[in-house]
């Protein structure tokens, strides 16, 4: 006969919210149930219940959990831009990949559920690096480089755009006459907007 597995709290948690992301990703948020992710994981309701104590607080971790798991990749865009040239087309698609991985979804069922996230500045890492690369970028090409407010302010605009893109982009679309095929092409624009606040203004005379 098998024995238990034994896993430390930590550990059994993290698997736990692995198992409830891909039951996100391929059914939304519905298809997180602590049955279901009890079942992927190997586990008793009992014991999903033991580390979260309901499903509201499992959807809650879970939320958290996709936060977390954004910083650790955008922090790896960044990483990349020490070594060559700014370009943000990979930090805005990095953006898409999640929200559009379930969690805009789960975000949106939460707020209506009355639950509020207390958290704040969970890209204030990658404002920082914009601003402190577009400084010298700017002064090499003679240009004003832009304030931190500015790209706080695109960020901002872009990030609200990305994350609601995967439930109401495409609403959004037809109510001026785009069709579905320009997803991409939105997302394209937002690279170029970012790209051009990066690249600051002209010299005042």
């Amino acid at each position: 006969m098998t024995g238990r597995v034994r896993r430390k709290p930590d550990d059994a948690k993290r698997m736990i919210l692995e198992a409830a992301s891909r039951l996100l990703t391929a059914g939304g948020p519905a298809a997180v149930q602590v049955r279901a992710v009890a079942a992927e994981v190997g586990m008793t309701d009992a014991a999903i219940n033991h580390h979260f104590g309901t499903r509201d607080r499992l959807l809650e971790s879970l939320l958290r959990f996709g936060g977390s798991k954004l910083k650790a990749e955008l922090r790896a865009v960044l990483e990349t831009w020490a070594d060559g040239p700014v370009d943000p087309a990979e930090l805005v698609h990095t953006l898409y990949a999640l929200y559009s991985g379930g969690y805009a979804a789960l975000a949106i069922a939460l707020h209506q559920s009355g639950w509020r996230d207390p958290g704040s500045g969970m890209l204030d890492e990658v404002v920082d690096s914009l601003h402190a690369q577009a400084r010298p970028h700017c002064e090499s090409t003679g240009r004003t480089p832009p304030s931190r407010e500015a790209i706080q302010l695109t960020m901002a605009g872009l990030h609200q755009a990305v994350a609601l893109e995967p439930l109401f982009g495409g609403e959004f679309r037809r109510s001026v006459g785009l069709d579905e095929d320009a997803r991409d092409r939105t997302l394209d624009w937002w690279i170029t907007l970012l790209r051009a606040t990066l690249a600051g203004g002209p010299r005042p005379d």
